[in-house]
């Protein structure tokens, strides 16, 4: 029985630039925490080899620190690891692998595959076919030479791979780095461990994308997860086992608010949400202006107990209700204001109109407040 952990696309020293610097803090530590995790499961299920499938990092040009980090978490198990490039951090002459080789990083359990050789693994009796990518983008199936590479007959033979099958996945996929769907069969492989696509994706039984083990963007593709990989024996189908790894939950979510059932049922779901939720909201619709009051009251408190929570409100419209009017006293010049604002949220500066009209609701209620506060 061999069984091994196949993860990749870690992307550690992602940046996460489109959140505030104290959620990003947070959200690029997690990805580094998700080694540990890997590291446990490794443990718990006596792993032979961890394979990482790639895009270990996300640039070549990430600190000797973060380097550092890195490997000493992948030291929670002390048994195999075998790393490849992608294509955020390919094995260029001078890269993020040479850095780490002279920083004296990389410990004895871990191999690195830089170049597209076999790697024998006598006391498994297990052989490693690696398609390390060596430059960012390539337009040749770099497995092509698996057909052909040589093993002993007892040896399980499994392929280590990053990029994009064709004709398989999403057809906005980039065509860079192309992988044949049919080479795991061609290849004699027992099995084929993929990474470049970020979420779990079976190619065909002998053949998948694991995914990151931290999820990292919106994209409802089954993220957060590594593969358990057990082979019974060699030319055996492997049975696979999703493992849950990711610690944050993304979602992006679009909400209609037209009446009080609808900021209701937005209400209930955010309240579901907790410090392990990154959230991107977006609205739209027609409310007065005690709904939208109570709409802002609900997304502040929501953002102070979730993750990440950014709102998308520029096609939301206030309409002020016939009570908001008589409790504003909004008559003669104020009115005709009143009604030019709302009849401008629907052109092009219809989110500045929108936002002017709640900030001259506000005064004018503000203002109720001081005449009744000194009667």
């Amino acid at each position: 029985m061999l069984r091994l952990l196949h993860t990749a696309d870690w992307q550690i020293g992602k940046s996460f630039g489109q959140f505030d610097p104290d959620e990003a803090a947070l959200l690029a530590q997690a990805r580094i925490d998700a080694i540990g995790k890997l590291a446990a499961v490794a443990n718990e299920h006596q792993v032979d080899v961890v394979l990482v499938a790639g895009d270990v990092f996300d640039a070549q040009t990430v600190a000797d620190k973060t380097i550092h980090r890195v490997f000493n978490a992948m030291q929670a198990f002390a048994g195999h690891w075998v790393l490849i490039p992608g294509n955020h951090d390919a094995a260029l002459a001078e890269s993020v692998w040479s850095r780490a080789e002279r920083l004296g990083a990389v410990s004895d359990n871990v191999t690195l595959c830089l170049t597209p050789e076999a790697l024998s693994l006598d006391a498994l009796k297990l052989t490693l076919l690696p398609a390390p990518l060596t430059q960012r983008h390539t337009y040749q199936d770099l497995t092509a030479w698996f057909d052909h590479a040589e093993s002993p007959a007892e040896h399980y033979r499994v392929g280590l791979a990053h990029g994009s099958v064709q004709g398989v996945l999403d057809d906005s996929i980039d065509s860079a780095n192309p992988l044949a769907p049919e080479r795991a069969a061609s290849a004699r492989l027992d099995y084929l461990a993929l990474g470049d696509w970020h979420g779990v994706k079976e190619i065909n039984p002998r053949c998948w994308y694991s995914g990151t083990p931290e999820p990292d963007r919106f994209r409802s593709n089954d993220a957060g997860h590594a593969l358990l990989i057990s082979i019974a024996a060699p030319q055996a189908i492997p049975e696979v086992t999703v493992l849950d790894t990711g610690s944050y939950r993304w979602h992006q979510q679009h909400y209609e608010l037209r009446v009080d059932s609808d900021l209701a049922a937005l209400e209930q779901w955010l309240a579901s949400l907790n410090d392990h939720d990154v959230v991107a909201l977006s609205l739209e619709g027609t409310l007065d202006l005690a709904l939208h009051h109570h709409l802002e009251r609900v997304l502040n408190q929501t953002q102070g107990r979730v993750r990440s929570l950014h709102a998308e409100m520029h096609q939301l419209r206030v309409a002020p209700s016939e009570e908001d009017l008589a409790q504003l006293a909004a008559e003669g010049y104020v009115g005709e204001v009143i009604d030019e604002l709302k009849n401008e949220q629907h052109g092009e500066q219809g989110e500045a109109a929108r936002d002017a009209l709640i900030l001259l609701a506000d005064m004018l209620g503000q203002q109720r407040g001081d005449k009744e506060a000194q009667r």
